[in-house]
């Protein structure tokens, strides 16, 4: 696809809370742009970061969190801008879609009032209009009978169907930027591609492009033009999906590839990464993955790498031995010997090999 101009450019956000354990560094220095009509995908396990960033995005974190680089929308730095700013920007030209659709929707008020007021929030527009857009936005995602179901409350739809009503208010104003946090979460296969078509629908109709943020590869796969991988709050891979999906370069991409069910590649199993994230509070020097890696050495122990072009100037990977996973498959890296040995500390392995 062509992409158009850049619409949201994040440059080296850097997002902390203080807490009485000491400092979380939940996102660190992570940087981006976003080209107009692109979707970008951002994947990483739980607690890597991705939601934080999209929230500092949107001005949603609270007062206490600790924010320092740079969100640029357009002209506008959003990063320090008051309530007032954001609040003509927040649904308006950026909006976001969160991963439960039920602390989303107000339960005392029907559909139909809030899709209406989202209208109103932005355009002087009156009330009857407002629903009759909203008719329109509930076909345009599917929903059935959409005219009966604005009189419908959260409870009485199923999960599905309150997601498609998020995704139409999202779209109500026909922002430039729609991010989705986790639009896919607790739902079944089955319904995880209809929300999935649900928003390919929102970006056509709309233009808007997109930030997709997910835990699970399959979900942007054939979705995303660009993906960033996350772990431990910082960036560890970016490129084209092509680049991400058949040509990875940092083993904690390879072992999510390796985690994941694919009918274009033969597998014989799936080869999940051993061990858990790491906290996140008061870190250690070195690559965050290195506990988890087969491929670390002492160097890794005590440098964290940048993020550095690899096999094109967009391809970049943060790690100290990414031209060795050149032609690597995830069961090369991530056998059964492997996840055994996962939990044990990097050094005991290696002095356990001598």
């Amino acid at each position: 696809m062509t992409v158009g101009e850049t619409v949201l450019e994040v440059e080296g956000l850097r997002v902390e809370f203080p807490t009485d354990d000491g400092i979380v560094r939940a996102v660190r220095g992570v940087s981006f742009g976003l080209g107009r009509g692109e979707v970008l995908g951002i994947v990483g396990e739980s607690g890597s970061g991705k939601s934080v960033a999209s929230l500092a995005v949107m001005g949603l974190l609270p007062g206490s969190a600790r924010i320092s680089g740079s969100v640029r929308f357009g002209d506008a730095e959003l990063l320090g801008a008051t309530d007032k700013a954001l609040s003509q920007v927040r649904g308006r030209r950026i909006s976001m879609i969160f991963q439960d659709p039920m602390t989303s929707l107000n339960p005392v008020y029907t559909i139909g009032y809030q899709i209406a007021e989202a209208i109103r929030a932005h355009h002087d527009v009156s009330k009857e209009a407002a629903l009759e857009q909203a008719v329109e936005l509930l076909d345009l995602v599917r929903i059935p009978n959409p005219r009966e179901r604005l009189r419908s409350y959260p409870h009485e739809l199923s999960g599905g169907m309150r997601q498609r009503v998020v995704i139409a208010i999202a779209m109500a104003n026909r922002p430039d930027v729609i991010i989705a946090d986790e639009p896919t979460t607790a739902l079944d296969v089955t319904v995880q591609a209809q929300i999935l078509e649900a928003l390919d629908t929102a970006k056509r109709e709309t233009g808007a492009a997109m930030v997709l943020i997910t835990h699970d590869l399959g979900v942007i796969a054939g979705q995303a033009d660009r993906v960033l991988v996350m772990y431990a709050g910082k960036l560890v891979e970016a490129g084209t999906a092509d680049d991400i999906f058949y040509a990875p370069r940092m083993p904690y991409t390879l072992g999510l590839l390796g985690s994941l069910p694919r009918l274009d590649v033969k597998t014989e199993r799936l080869t999940p990464i051993g061990g858990a994230p790491p906290s996140v509070v008061n870190m250690p020097p070195g690559c965050p993955f290195t506990p988890r890696c087969p491929l670390s050495q002492q160097v890794c122990e005590h440098e964290e790498p940048a993020a550095e072009p690899t096999t094109s100037p967009d391809h970049l990977a943060a790690c100290h031995f990414s031209e060795q996973l050149e032609g690597r498959e995830p069961g090369d890296l991530f056998g059964a010997d492997w996840r055994d040995e996962a939990a044990a500390p990097a050094a005991e392995r290696r002095e356990d090999a001598r």
